[in-house]
C-alpha cells in the first residue's frame, strides 16, 4: 500500500535522520569527483549492461500523472510530437506509444547501450519514433530535431544524474526544440527521499548530491533550486511541488518515505 500527498513543504526529518545527515559532511575527493564526471557515460553504459532492460518497470503512470500529454492537444486526433530526454531503455516511451497512436516521439539517452536496447524492442518503429544517443549537456538537439517543433518534453528521473553545474545546459538545449507555449514535464528525486537517507558515509559529492556504488550519481532537488534553474533559462513555472509518498510493506512492517518533485515549466 501507499499514500500520496502533494504540496510545497519539504519532508520533515526524524531526529535520527537529521543526526545522520548532519554527521555526513565529508565530501568525495576532487580527484575522484573529476574521474566520476569523466566516466559518467561509461558508468551508465555498464549499468545497462548489468541490468539489461530489467531494472526499471514500465511507467504506465505517466499519462495519469501528466494529463498534459492528452490536454495539450487542440483537437482530439491531433498528432503530438514529444521528446523524451533521457529515455533509458524505453520504460516510459513504449507505454506512451502503445496508449496513444497519435504520438511521434523523439527519444535520446546518454548511454549508447540504452539506445540500442530501445531499437531492439518489438514496438520500435522509425515511423513512430526517432531514437538517438545524446549528451544533453553538450550535443546540440537541433542536429536531430527541428527548432520549435516539440509539443511536450518529458524529463523524468534524468536531471538528477547530471552534475548540478551542468543542469542549466540541458534546459537550454531543450528550450530550442520546444514550441512556444508548450511545456517540459518534470519528475525526479526530491530532498530527503528515502534513497538520499540510505547513502553510506563517503558517498557525498556536494550539497544534496551523492554517488552510488556503481559510480552513477544522484541529486535530490528542492523546489526552490529547480524553480531558479528553469526560470534562469527563460521558462515560466506552471506547477512545481513535492510529491510525498509513504510506501508500506506490511509483511515486514516497514514504512519507506519517498519524495519526488513533480513540475511543469512552460516556454513563453
Amino acid at each position: 500500500g501507499a499514500f500520496q500527498k502533494k504540496g510545497h513543504s519539504a519532508r520533515i526529518l526524524s531526529p535520527q535522520e537529521a543526526e545522520k545527515l548532519a554527521k555526513d559532511q565529508v565530501l568525495v575527493s576532487e580527484f575522484k569527483q573529476l574521474k566520476l564526471e569523466k566516466e559518467a557515460q561509461k558508468n551508465w553504459d555498464l549499468f545497462y549492461k548489468r541490468n539489461s532492460t530489467n531494472f526499471f518497470k514500465d511507467r504506465h503512470w505517466t499519462t495519469r500523472e501528466f494529463q498534459e500529454l492528452k490536454a495539450c492537444r487542440e483537437f482530439a486526433d491531433q498528432k503530438l510530437t514529444i521528446l523524451e530526454a533521457g529515455c533509458g531503455v524505453g520504460n516510459c516511451l513504449f507505454p506512451l506509444l502503445e496508449e496513444d497512436l497519435n504520438i511521434f516521439a523523439y527519444a535520446c539517452d546518454f548511454s549508447p547501450r540504452a539506445v540500442e536496447y530501445v531499437k531492439q524492442k518489438p514496438l520500435y518503429s522509425t515511423e513512430r519514433c526517432k531514437v538517438f544517443q545524446c549528451d544533453l549537456t553538450k550535443d546540440d538537439l537541433l542536429e536531430n530535431i527541428p527548432a520549435d517543433s516539440v509539443d511536450v518534453v518529458t524529463l523524468i528521473f534524468v536531471l538528477s544524474a547530471i552534475h548540478p553545474d551542468k543542469m542549466h545546459l540541458v534546459l537550454k538545449n531543450i528550450y530550442k526544440v520546444l514550441k512556444p507555449g508548450k511545456c517540459v514535464l518534470f519528475r525526479d528525486y526530491g530532498l530527503y527521499d528515502h534513497a538520499m537517507l540510505r547513502f553510506k558515509s563517503g558517498s557525498k559529492l556536494g550539497e544534496n548530491f551523492y554517488v552510488r556504488q556503481d559510480g552513477t550519481r544522484s541529486y535530490f532537488f528542492t523546489e526552490e533550486f529547480l524553480s531558479q534553474l528553469f526560470k534562469a533559462e527563460g521558462y515560466e513555472q506552471v506547477v512545481n511541488e513535492y510529491v510525498q509518498r509513504e510506501t508500506v510493506n506490511r509483511k515486514e512492517d516497514l514504512r519507506v518515505p519517498r519524495v519526488f518533485l513533480q513540475s511543469k515549466f512552460q516556454k513563453p
